[in-house]
């Protein structure tokens, strides 16, 4: 083959690639925007309508989170199996008529059962999944500018989708929107995912010398990886990350009435946080595009502790939080892409979907405990105080966590 069909192949593979994120990106602002963002919305719509308690309605969420961390590897593992199509589409068909269902529902318990299957489902439908199609198709070790774009995309979900379900909700009721919700996710997440990833393009790994070891899959692949300290490190780390993230995110609005401002105050700052999320992930593409990921990660993770400690002592003044807001969430930002590369560069580049799922298994797990472990401590404790410490002591869990994987992963990843 001559030079020039090699960079025509590789013009053509760049191509395809590009189209697949682009479609990928379209399809996970609708995935998060519908099965992610639309609860908060639902929920308050559901208690004004059927009488049930917050508690017992959030706790359906805590339920489906929880289940999603599960699920995370053995979607992982099929997606790593060639399989990223049928349970990403089908996954979306799925999630979609649940949500024509959860429509219909006035009964807690059927309610119950409805999100614990929506929250297998978010297992094979955001980001982690979608990660492991990309790198799939490029190589693990090519996946970079794929994985940060694609949090690009995923960057605007809560902004396109907030307010037009708050617009359904108001226009035709709570349950007529989730039966557009449900059109959505079965039409343009379930189609996008079907026509757009296609096994018969995935790239090709090199053929492998006799002396060379064979790549890693599955339990084995997972089994390597739970051998090496990196591993622990990182899944520590998130773990941190997601109890100081989750508290925060669920909690953020109440915490800031409380520490004095006024409810349109605490709008403006939380209007922030999405827009410095994508604006963080921008900036790495801009000035960290090649660096090492632990460089990345050990000077990202400094922010989380610091924004705690700022939302801690600052004055009840919208413009000082808001700053403390763009710089939290600006990190937030970074920090997606880090999760979504950390695992080729700090571990194998093998296995993608398997190691990524195992790792990130609790990490989901803590997503679905940490806000009602906050609203207990608050409950507890009277205040936001002793909740704020604790989301500190997680962010500091993350930055210690973290900088132990970095120096970990020093030595040349499994390739």
């Amino acid at each position: 083959m001559t030079s020039a069909s090699i960079d025509d192949e590789a013009r053509k593979r760049n191509a395809g690639a590009g189209r697949l994120i682009t479609a990928l990106g379209i399809a996970q602002i609708c995935s998060w925007g519908t099965l992610y963002y639309s609860f908060a919305l639902m929920a308050e719509a559901m208690r004004l309508e059927l009488g049930w308690s917050k508690t017992a309605i959030y706790g359906a969420a805590t339920l489906g989170l929880t289940l999603a961390g599960i699920a995370a590897y053995p979607v992982g593992a099929a997606i790593d199996r060639g399989q990223g199509r049928i349970v990403m589409s089908l996954a979306s068909v799925g999630a979609g008529l649940l949500l024509f269902a959860w429509s219909q529902v006035s009964n807690v318990f059927v309610f119950y059962a409805i999100f614990a299957a929506i929250g297998c489902l978010q297992a094979a439908t955001f980001y982690e999944p979608a990660f492991a199609v990309i790198a799939r198709r490029v190589g693990s070790g090519n996946a970079r500018r794929g994985i940060t774009t694609l949090t690009l995309w995923g960057g605007f979900a809560s902004t396109v989708f907030i307010p037009l379900i708050q617009f359904l909700i108001d226009g035709i009721g709570w349950r007529d929107a989730l039966m557009v919700l449900g059109a959505i996710n079965i039409v343009v997440c379930g189609g996008l995912y079907f026509f757009a990833i296609d096994p018969a393009k995935d790239y090709v790994i090199p053929v492998r010398q006799p002396h060379e070891a064979p790549p890693l899959a599955g339990r084995k692949a997972v089994a390597w990886a739970m051998r090496r300290p990196v591993f622990w490190a990182l899944m520590v780390a998130l773990v941190g990350y997601e109890a100081a993230f989750a508290a925060l995110t669920f909690h953020l609005y109440p915490l800031l009435l409380e520490r004095g401002l006024n409810t349109a105050g605490v709008v403006t700052v939380l209007a922030v946080i999405g827009p410095a999320q994508v604006a963080g992930r921008i900036l790495i593409m801009m000035f960290a595009a090649n660096a090492p990921i632990r460089r990345v990660g050990s000077m990202i993770v400094i922010a989380f502790p610091l924004a705690v400690l700022g939302f801690a002592l600052a004055p009840p003044n919208v413009a000082i939080i808001a700053v403390i807001a763009a710089f939290y969430g600006g990190a937030n930002g970074m920090i997606t892409i880090v999760r979504g590369l950390m695992v080729p560069e700090m571990i194998s580049r093998d296995a993608y979907g398997a190691i990524n799922g195992a790792l990130v298994a609790p990490m989901n797990i803590m997503l679905a405990i940490s806000p009602l472990a906050a609203a207990w401590i608050w409950s507890a404790t009277g205040g936001y105080d002793a909740v704020l410490i604790v989301i500190g002591a997680g962010a500091c869990v993350l930055c210690v966590g973290f900088w132990i994987a970095a120096a970990l992963s020093v030595r040349k990843v499994q390739s």
